[in-house]
C-alpha cells in the first residue's frame, strides 16, 4: 500500500538503495566528467534507465486539506500574539466536517509539532482555547546553521530527508516540490515561517551542506534530484528520520521492513567507522609525536 506521511501515501520504496549515500558526485553531473564525449552513449543510456521514474500519485483526502488550513491559521496566530479559540477552528473546517474535528485537529498538532516544533496545548479543562508552546529545548536548535531566530527549520529538514530516503536515497526536485505542497510549502510564493522556498531548500540547506541538489543524469529536459547533503549523514541517521516517519504514522520502525533493514546497515557501518576514524587519529598522533 505504499507508506503514509501526514495522510498521504507515496509508492513502496526502491528494492534497494537507487544511489549512494556518501555524496559522491553522480554520472553526468558536475564533478563526473562530460557526458557529451563521443563514444559515451552506452553511459548516457544506462544513467537514463537509472534516472527516477515519475513523481508517485498522492492521494489528498479533504481532512488533510482541513488539517493544512488549520496550521497555516494557527501559524498566523502564533506569529500575531492572539489567542487561539477553538471556536474559531470549528468555524474554519465548516460544519460539514465538525464531527471530524478530532482526528483533523490531531493530524493539525502533529504536523505543528514534528514540522515547526510547537505543541498545541489546551488551556483550560474545557478544551475551548489553545496556546502553542516550543518543544525546543535549546536556544537555536530548531534552525539549521544556528541563529535561533524565527520558528525551527529542523522539523521540515527531517522531513524532507525523510522523502529522499523513502525514494531510495535521492528524490527527483517534482516529487520535492510535490510533498512540500502538502505542508502548505508552495515553490514561488513566500512562507510565513520558511521564507522564500525556493531559495530555503536549493541554496541555504544545499549550502549548509544538509541536502545536495544536483542534475539527473541524461535528463531531457534537465531535470534535478536531492541528496542528503553531508552535513545531514553526519548529524543524523537514517534510523533517526526512520523514528520521526514511524511516530508520524503511530508505529514502530520495524513496521517498514525494507526502510528498518537499511537503516540498520546505516547503523553498522557507522559504528564500524568510528574504531577506524580513531584508530587513524591515534596513529596520527603518534606520528606527530615521532616527529
Amino acid at each position: 500500500p505504499g507508506i503514509q506521511l501526514w495522510g498521504y501515501t507515496f509508492d513502496n520504496p526502491p528494492a534497494g538503495p537507487s544511489s549512494p549515500t556518501e555524496g559522491g558526485p553522480a554520472p553526468g553531473s558536475p564533478g563526473a566528467g562530460s557526458p557529451g564525449l563521443p563514444g559515451d552513449q552506452g553511459a548516457q543510456n544506462q544513467a537514463a534507465a537509472a534516472a527516477p521514474a515519475a513523481p508517485p500519485a498522492i492521494r489528498k483526502t479533504p481532512l488533510i486539506r482541513k488539517a493544512s488550513m488549520l496550521v497555516q491559521f494557527l501559524l498566523e496566530k502564533h506569529s500575531s500574539g492572539e489567542p487561539l479559540m477553538r471556536a474559531a477552528l470549528l468555524k474554519i473546517i465548516g460544519r460539514k466536517y465538525r464531527e471530524h474535528f478530532p482526528e483533523i485537529f490531531r493530524l493539525t498538532s502533529q504536523r505543528m509539532e514534528l514540522v515547526f516544533g510547537l505543541e498545541v496545548r489546551e488551556v483550560d479543562a474545557r478544551g475551548q482555547s489553545y496556546v502553542l508552546v516550543s518543544k525546543l529545548t535549546q536556544p537555536g536548535e530548531g534552525t539549521p546553521g544556528g541563529g535561533g531566530k524565527g520558528l525551527p527549520k529542523s522539523g521540515l529538514l527531517m522531513a524532507l530527508l525523510g522523502v529522499i530516503f523513502m525514494k531510495g536515497n535521492r528524490a527527483s526536485e517534482e516529487e520535492v516540490w510535490e510533498f512540500l505542497n502538502v505542508l502548505g510549502v508552495q515553490e514561488g510564493k513566500r512562507h510565513l515561517v520558511f521564507g522564500e522556498p525556493r531559495k530555503l531548500i536549493t541554496r541555504d540547506l544545499v549550502r549548509q551542506g544538509y541536502l545536495e541538489y544536483r542534475p539527473v543524469p541524461a535528463s531531457d529536459p534537465l531535470r534535478h534530484e536531492f541528496l542528503w547533503g553531508p552535513k545531514a549523514r553526519a548529524e543524523t541517521s537514517k534510523m533517526q528520520v526512520l523514528q520521526v516517519l514511524a511516530k508520524i504514522n503511530d508505529t514502530v520502525p520495524s513496521s517498514y521492513p525494507q526502510l528498518y533493514e537499511e537503516a540498520l546497515l546505516d547503523e553498522e557501518e557507522r559504528v564500524g567507522a568510528r574504531p577506524q576514524a580513531r584508530g587513524a587519529a591515534t596513529k596520527g598522533a603518534r606520528s606527530r609525536r615521532r616527529v
